[in-house]
Parts: structure tokens; C-alpha cells; sequence
């Protein structure tokens, strides 16, 4: 069964569940954080794990790209808003959040190439 012809409420559900796995992963507190100016392998694993929950929202509803993107954003922006604020050896950080548009971007690029291959080969076809 494709993914997005799963009930709503399992979709939902397993979104939902990808989320506060991110939610925990980058609110749980840390009292040893290394202190780098810019940690390159950091912010690919903020350009991964943002490019996978857009990839994921996509493959449950896959004409929501602005929705499914936008929340990735919105997500991604809380987060490092929230790190600014909590203490607890955590920090926001705006490449964090650059890292986190760059994974969203890449997918949202990818899918909008790939839709417009497909409307090509319906044409031709």
C-alpha cells in the first residue's frame, strides 16, 4: 500500500511521531555541547534530518509540498528559537535553521524537477 493512501489518522500518527523524535533530539537538554564555530558535520545532519521529514511528509501527502515545507521551516525556526531561550547547554543558532532550509530546499528542488519530468513525459506520451 503506498504511503499516502494510509488512513489519515495513521499518517497523522506517524508524522507526529518523526516530529517529537526531532523535538526531543534537539530540545533535550546537554550539558557538554562542543563549543565550534561552525561544526560542518552539525549542520549536515540538520540538512538530513529536515530534507527526511519533508521527504516523509511527501510521501504521505504528496501534493502538499508548500504545506509539508512550510511546517519543516516553521518547525526548524521554533527549535532554534527555543534553544535560544532554554539554557541547559543548548544555543540557537542561526546556521542551524540555514542548515535546516538548505534540507528543505534540496528536497523541495528534487520534487519539483521530478514533477515536471513526469507532466513532460505525459505530453509525449
Amino acid at each position: 500500500m503506498r504511503p499516502d493512501r494510509l488512513p489519515l489518522a495513521v499518517r497523522l500518527a506517524a508524522y507526529a511521531a518523526a516530529t517529537a523524535v526531532v523535538l526531543y533530539i534537539c530540545l533535550a537538554p546537554t550539558d557538554a555541547l562542543p563549543d565550534v564555530a561552525l561544526d560542518v558535520w552539525d549542520k549536515a545532519e540538520h540538512a538530513l534530518t529536515w530534507a527526511g521529514l519533508v521527504l516523509l511528509g511527501l510521501a504521505f501527502w504528496p501534493r502538499r509540498l508548500l504545506a509539508v515545507s512550510a511546517f519543516a521551516l516553521v518547525l526548524g525556526a521554533a527549535i532554534e528559537a527555543l534553544q535560544a531561550g532554554m539554557g541547559a547547554g543548548r544555543q540557537g543558532d542561526p546556521l542551524d535553521f540555514l542548515a535546516d532550509a538548505v534540507g528543505v530546499a534540496a528536497v523541495v528542488a528534487a520534487a519539483t524537477l521530478l514533477r515536471r519530468r513526469r507532466g513532460r513525459a505525459r505530453d509525449h506520451a
